[in-house]
Parts: structure tokens; C-alpha cells; sequence
């Protein structure tokens, strides 16, 4: 049996494109709880450079030597890597359809990382109560640093883990009661064009197809209600 580190990894992206940032953290052994965690802003970028940068960051910071499991929330990012790379790889890094892949450059390097390396990805999905924790930590770590654009990093203590202690970006408005005494979420409006948000009542999925918890701010776009970021897409 092949004893792998685990890790995750995970991009933000406050808008598509928007203020965007990565993280990745590594488990702590040997009960699997998040330890070394590192994160960094990127700008005006999109949520899918975000993702790819997440993992080439992991990859950058890890021995080659390594075995590795990587825990990831994006199914583009997934697909990328584990799918569509080695037909990317062999048509000169074009798609089936012939039209050049996109973010070639973060795909390329990230190949060139995976070259001879024991690397295997397992989805998880996000934001899920009771989930899991090294994605629930890069996934709060990211969305933090997209809004600050500060990089940071460190080690966990046990009991900092234990309440994945990475500043939150927002505080999620209480439900507050109609008239007739029901409660409601609360919707609020950043103005300047900005979409009209609400705190989910129930979890659900995004457009872009990741999960969104209940409590959570959600706004509406043209393909629905999902994230934030996601509504101006």
C-alpha cells in the first residue's frame, strides 16, 4: 500500500473574471487534519486560472519524490489534468475541436510538474457540512486572500485545525421576519450595478459546478442562483 500526503488545493475568484487568488494546504499527520497551508492573490483573473494555479502551486511545493493525493472541488480543473491534458498534449495543445486550449501556458507547466511524479486526484465536493476539512480550509483560505490579495501561509496547530481558523471574507446576515412573523433571508445590494444577494436558505449548485451551502451568499444570474462572483457571467 503506497503511502500518499494528502492535500487539496483550490482557486476564487470574486467576479469571472475578477480579484482572484489560490491556495493549497497539506495534511498533518497522522490524523489527516490541515497543517502547512499557503495561499496568494493573483489579480484580475478567472476562476478556472484560479483553480489550474491552485494546483501548480501544490505541485511547485511539494517533493517530486512525493506520492500525493490532491483533493480538488473543480471539476474543470479535474478534467483538465486527469481527462483531456494527454489529448490536448498529442493534438499540439488543441482541443478536439481544433481551437487552441485555453490557458495553455498554466496547463504546459503543470504537465511539465506531473511529468514522472505519483500523483491521484480525488474530487471532493465543496462546501458541504461535515465535509472535508483540507478543502473546507483552502476553499475559506482562497476566497480570503482573493479579497485581501495578501499571499499568506503557515502552520496549524492542532486546535486551529480543529476550527479551520482562516479569517472569514464575509459575515452571513441573520434571517430577518416579514410582517406576518415568517423569516426570510435577508437580500442586500452593493449598488453600482452590482447583483442583489441573499443568504441561501438550502444548499444547492452553481452554474459553475460547485455547491453553495445554505447560509451562504448567493445571487442570481443569467443561468440562475449560484455564487456571487458567478452572477455576472
Amino acid at each position: 500500500m503506497i503511502d500518499r500526503v494528502l492535500a487539496a488545493c483550490d482557486g476564487a475568484c470574486k467576479g469571472n473574471p475578477g480579484p482572484a487568488a489560490w491556495a493549497w494546504a497539506i495534511a498533518r499527520e497522522p490524523d489527516g487534519s490541515p497543517g502547512r497551508w499557503e495561499a496568494g492573490g493573483l489579480g484580475i483573473a478567472t476562476n478556472n486560472i484560479a483553480e489550474l494555479t491552485a494546483l501548480e502551486q501544490l505541485l511547485s511545493a511539494v517533493d517530486p519524490k512525493t506520492p500525493l493525493e490532491v483533493r480538488m472541488d473543480s471539476q474543470y480543473a479535474m478534467n483538465a489534468v486527469t481527462t483531456w491534458l494527454p489529448g490536448w498534449r498529442k493534438r499540439g495543445w488543441k482541443t478536439a475541436g481544433g481551437t487552441p486550449v485555453a490557458n495553455r501556458d498554466l496547463v504546459v507547466r503543470i504537465d511539465a510538474l506531473l511529468a514522472g511524479r505519483d500523483v491521484k486526484f480525488v474530487y471532493v465536493p465543496a462546501h458541504q457540512s461535515g465535509g472535508d476539512p483540507l478543502n473546507a480550509l483552502v476553499d475559506e483560505a482562497a476566497s480570503a486572500c482573493a479579497v485581501s490579495q495578501k499571499r499568506a501561509g503557515g502552520v496549524l496547530t492542532p486546535e486551529e485545525a480543529l476550527r479551520l481558523s482562516v479569517p472569514a471574507v464575509t459575515a452571513v446576515p441573520k434571517a430577518a421576519k416579514t410582517a406576518s412573523g415568517a423569516k426570510t433571508a435577508k437580500a442586500s445590494s452593493a449598488g453600482n450595478g452590482a447583483p442583489r444577494t441573499l443568504a441561501a436558505k438550502y444548499p444547492g449548485t452553481c452554474s459553475c459546478g460547485k455547491r453553495y451551502a445554505a447560509g451562504e451568499q448567493i445571487a442570481k444570474g443569467a443561468s440562475g442562483w449560484g455564487h456571487v462572483e458567478c452572477a455576472g457571467r
